[in-house]
């Protein structure tokens, strides 16, 4: 057996009673707090320092070998938040509370971001890991309140990743350039003209028009986007009418817009506009519309692909490294760490073979917790990975620079 697999095969239970400690204790964006007690709890037993500013920032924990100062860094990131729901899963270790979950498998991506820690305390990189556990990932782009925090700061590249029931425990998901879309959300508010059931000539009903613009809304994708090129529009939120017999003055809808594209979601942005403005004019109504800017799509770069692949290899097999033929339409705001230092997000397969897949954000969404070794294995020998290429560039320049 590897050094390594027999690492991890020791931290096994505690990466398990971990994981299931942030489950059973959910909470919020931004309201992370007990969970980012447990996390320092962590760091201080591994003699890890940190730094944290309280309720609603980050946890960044610093990993300084000695002789590492001034070597290059790199960022391996987790998140904290919950998820608004029930959960129906029926685990031991299930939510705690009735209002909300870890739907989204993020006491996983802490616990395996502790356990990468703990490996590389035991046997110190060749350069200098910064650890983030970020607030509010779900709701209200935590990446932003970190990078301020100084998350980044002196980073050469990041990492991160997410569990997922696409693929079986074992295997881990590394795709070239784009991993997530654009996500927008829109925000329609019909006006027409209050009125009686029994008289609709006397009224100008908003849930009428609402109907129909929920039905033109979805010719955006299938009539006047390429096809080759992933999108979707979606009407999540219909809000109208008081009674049965009155006829409904206002209505507002609300939904989301995912593109991979700049210049589909251009189209999209216009077509909408364009829609409401006609069907406010055919319908003698008055329409307003607001587009809100979501997280930019998450793009990995090249050199750490291929970093991500050597060092996954390593760990499950080149077998298990696979690759996604196409993006997923759903939105991470790791997108943000990206827009200022290279990296690559991959995803953990965290399914057992003979399990059915449950989707993210389902209320019945539970992982295997063998992905948790996985995962922490990864971290480990991707940080190390990438010090050593970057190290051996820092060393060739400055050679080169000496000569």
């Amino acid at each position: 057996m590897r050094e390594l697999d027999k690492r991890l095969t020791a931290l096994s239970r505690h990466l398990v009673e971990l994981r299931r400690a942030f489950h059973a204790h959910p909470e919020l964006a931004f309201h992370e707090v007990e969970t980012a007690g447990r996390i320092t709890a962590e760091l201080e037993r591994l003699g890890i320092d940190f730094d944290y500013q309280g309720q609603g920032h980050a946890v960044i924990a610093h990993i300084e070998p000695p002789g590492t100062a001034g070597l290059p860094a790199v960022a391996l990131r987790a998140e904290m938040d919950a998820l608004p729901g029930q959960e129906t899963t029926g685990a031991v270790y299930a939510s705690r509370y009735a209002d909300r979950m870890h739907a989204c498998g993020h006491g996983a991506h802490m616990a395996m971001v502790c356990g990468a820690a703990a490996l590389l305390v035991g046997e110190p990189p060749p350069g200098r890991v910064r650890l983030i556990f970020q607030p509010a990932e779900e709701r209200g782009g935590g990446s932003r309140t970190a990078i301020q925090d100084g998350a980044l700061d002196d980073v050469s590249a990041i990492f991160g990743g997410h569990v997922t029931h696409e693929y079986v425990t074992g295997q881990i998901m590394i795709r070239d350039g784009d991993i997530t879309a654009q996500s927008d959300r829109f925000f329609i508010n019909i006006h027409g003209k209050g009125g009686h059931g029994a008289r609709p000539h006397e009224a100008i009903d908003a849930v009428v028009i609402a109907g129909f613009l929920i039905t033109a809304l979805q010719t955006l994708v299938s009539r006047e986007v390429n096809p080759l090129h992933p999108s979707v529009v979606t009407v999540g939120r219909v809000q109208a009418g008081s009674a049965p017999n009155v006829i409904a003055e206002t209505a507002v809808l609300e939904g989301s817009i995912r593109t991979t594209r700049e210049e589909m979601r251009r189209h999209i942005h216009h077509g909408l506009r364009r829609m409401c403005a006609g069907i406010a004019e055919l319908h003698n109504a008055a329409i307003d519309v607001r587009i809100q800017e979501g997280y930019p799509p998450v793009v990995n770069s090249p050199r750490e692909v291929a970093i991500a692949r050597r060092a996954a290899a390593a760990l499950v097999g080149q077998e298990a490294v696979v690759a996604a033929e196409f993006p997923s339409m759903g939105s991470e705001d790791f997108s943000y760490y990206l827009q200022k230092v290279p990296g690559c997000f991959v995803r953990f397969g965290a399914r057992r073979p003979e399990w059915e897949p449950v989707p993210l954000h389902s209320p019945g969404f539970d992982i295997d917790e063998a992905v948790l070794a996985v995962g922490a294995g990864y971290f480990a020998e991707v940080a190390r990975a990438a010090l050593q290429e970057y190290g051996q560039a820092w060393n060739s320049g400055a050679a080169q620079h000496t000569a």
